[in-house]
């Protein structure tokens, strides 16, 4: 019985360690991602949304915001896909069905890089939305 405890004891001190140590490095690891995206190129590009206007986020998703990532190469540092839920108030209308958002080291290389791909680019928005996107370029400052 004593040997039961001391060991229920021992596995519940390990657990609570590597738990702490877990919560520890997420905390690092969000710190330093935070502090490497300073500087950073963002290129967000925003599908408005109106009446009649759709959207295909699983193609988005999985075909085109991939084939994209795939042109920019060692440039792209990460890129992220956000689906539109609800405006800022309660009954506000929603200003966007969708926003993809690239990060990159250079705004220059993403240029360069995408230019030989844009026409095929703009003939894939037919397999996932019917709206024009707006296109919105900053720098990361914090």
């Amino acid at each position: 019985m004593k040997i039961r405890l001391i060991l229920s004891f021992l596995l519940l001190a390990t657990c609570s360690i590597a738990y702490g140590q877990e919560k520890q490095s997420e905390k690092s690891q969000k710190h330093h991602t935070m502090a490497t995206e300073k500087g950073l190129i963002k290129v967000s590009i925003m599908y408005p949304y109106a009446e009649g206007k759709t959207f295909n986020m699983e193609y988005y998703e999985t075909k085109h915001m991939p084939m994209v990532a795939g042109f920019l190469g060692s440039n792209l540092v990460k890129y992220t896909i956000e689906k539109g839920l609800s405006g800022g108030a309660p009954d506000q209308a929603l200003p966007f069905m969708a926003i993809g958002i690239f990060y990159v080291k250079s705004l220059s290389d993403y240029r360069a890089a995408l230019a030989p791909h844009l026409d095929a680019i703009r003939a894939d928005f037919v397999n996932y939305t019917n709206t024009i996107p707006s296109i919105f370029v900053s720098e990361v400052v914090k």
